[in-house]
């Protein structure tokens, strides 16, 4: 049996709440879930794009976020998130998610993929790697709403 392909997911389908953001939620325990509810709607309306993989039993299995940008560096897919339930890890979603965004990437005339990912992950480093991406610059940032 084929696995269906990633399908995108927009604030009001159903599917945003009952799959999308439980994963987005295991990534980013932060949020609660008004929050990214909140978070969906603003960032879709600024273009990201939700998309989510599904295993031959329709069962949620990973969602990626991201967003095409013009950048100085050239035209980029951008990844915000990319999470793999963990009971899939290791079983080829993330892969098969990761591939579908690079098809969509060029299929966008994008330069690259682009990510940021945190300097203690290393086993999204080591994934990442292993799809031939590099380290390129580092992210830095400063918090502004404390003051």
């Amino acid at each position: 049996m084929s696995l269906p392909p990633p399908t995108d997911v927009t604030p009001g389908d159903r599917r945003m709440a009952a799959h999308v953001r439980p994963l987005v939620l295991a990534l980013r325990p932060a949020l609660t879930e008004a929050e990214f509810d909140r978070f969906a709607v603003e960032a879709h309306a600024q273009g990201l794009v939700f998309t989510a993989a599904y295993d031959e039993h329709g069962h949620c299995v990973a969602v990626a976020t991201h967003r095409l940008l013009a950048t100085s560096r050239g035209r980029v897919l951008f990844v915000d998130d990319l999470v793999t339930d963990p009971a899939h890890r290791s079983a080829g979603v993330g892969a098969r998610l990761f591939a579908h965004l690079a098809a969509r990437a060029r299929d966008a005339h994008c330069t690259r993929v682009e990510l940021d990912s945190g300097v203690t992950n290393h086993l999204a480093h080591r994934f990442y790697h292993a799809r031939r991406m590099r380290v390129t610059a580092l992210h830095l940032a400063l918090d502004v709403a404390d003051g």
